[in-house]
């Protein structure tokens, strides 16, 4: 398998955001990869695995993580759990 490349995305925000959430810049930094990995996960665009490459953790806290959002990781197709295998 080749290796993979890893890109990263630049978000403009403007600090009156972070007054208004009380949040420093790394914690809404890490709620909006978290949001957004689970936001692809629930489209059905990303699997478990790569949901948690993109949140930055590790793929059974993600699974933990999908509850608060009202997501199961139960129910997915055979071929999706393979995959969630060889991106865990």
């Amino acid at each position: 398998m080749a290796p993979t490349s890893t890109l990263h995305l630049t978000i403009p925000y403007p600090n009156d955001l972070l007054l208004s959430l009380k949040l420093t810049p790394e914690s809404f930094e890490t709620e909006a990869r978290m949001l957004l990995a689970i936001k692809l996960y629930e489209q059905g665009r990303v699997t478990t695995g790569m949901g948690a490459q993109i949140a930055g953790i590790d793929r059974v806290t993600f699974i933990f993580e999908l509850d608060k959002y009202g997501l199961s990781p139960i129910g997915v197709a055979p071929d999706e759990l393979e995959s969630d295998l060889a991106n865990a």
